[in-house]
């Protein structure tokens, strides 16, 4: 595959020839990504670059991976979820995706971030096997329906933002509903997308399940006292 590598701003750039890059199958793409990852803190300026904006919804995708797999990056969830949340907004108006300064310096160890791709490639595999492009179009096709995937996307990124670090699968299923949406629209997948409905309806169920039990043993922890 043809690259260009440089040094932009102080920052490593890579750049990937769109038409090849974007041949590539999901996994291939994430190897390539993977083998381009340099031996030194990143930041997250320096990992959008490494994609391009051709590619944020395959970045929204590897950052949901993060979260599906026994890799500890302590105190990204939010982080993470701001960005998936910012290439909502870019993917909502087909616009540049734009990144606060405070997110964009933000850097972690390059060698966790290979780990947790290296380990996240077999959901890859797996989203490959059972994908097949162009079913249910309308779901791809359809303005009204971008909207809403879009929209559910960004929905996605506020429930990994919240700070619920002590709840069970409070990372895991907003990033299964960001995983099936983001891949669903890559490989142009409606029953991808479908499935990442159901898992908004199942975050939506859980949270709302979580809290009930919470504001009831609350209730009676109260009654009890008085």
């Amino acid at each position: 595959m043809s690259q260009k590598t440089k040094i932009k701003n102080g920052e490593l750039v890579v750049f990937f020839q769109k038409e090849e890059f974007f041949e590539d199958t999901l996994s291939e793409k994430v190897k390539k990504i993977i083998s381009k990852i340099p031996d030194k803190n990143l930041t997250l300026s320096e990992i959008v670059n490494l994609l391009g904006n051709d590619g944020l919804l395959l970045f929204a995708a590897l950052l949901s991976i993060i979260f599906l797999i026994p890799v500890s990056i302590p105190g990204f969830s939010t982080v993470f979820g701001a960005i998936i949340f910012f290439i909502g907004i870019s993917n909502l108006l087909n616009k540049i995706l734009w990144l606060p300064n405070t997110i964009k310096t933000k850097t972690f160890p390059a060698e966790k971030l290979r780990n947790a791709l290296n380990k996240g490639l077999k959901w890859f595999h797996f989203l490959e096997k059972i994908s097949k492009p162009h079913r249910i179009s309308l779901l791809i096709s359809n303005k009204i329906a971008r909207k809403i995937n879009s929209f559910s996307i960004l929905f996605g990124s506020v429930l990994l933002m919240l700070p619920f670090g002590l709840m069970p699968f409070s990372n895991t299923l907003p990033a299964i509903t960001i995983l099936f949406l983001s891949v669903g629209i890559l490989q142009k997948d409606g029953i991808i997308i479908i499935l990442g409905y159901f898992s908004i309806l199942g975050s939506l169920i859980y949270f709302g399940l979580f809290f009930s039990t919470i504001i009831i043993a609350f209730k009676q922890i109260l009654e009890t006292i008085t």
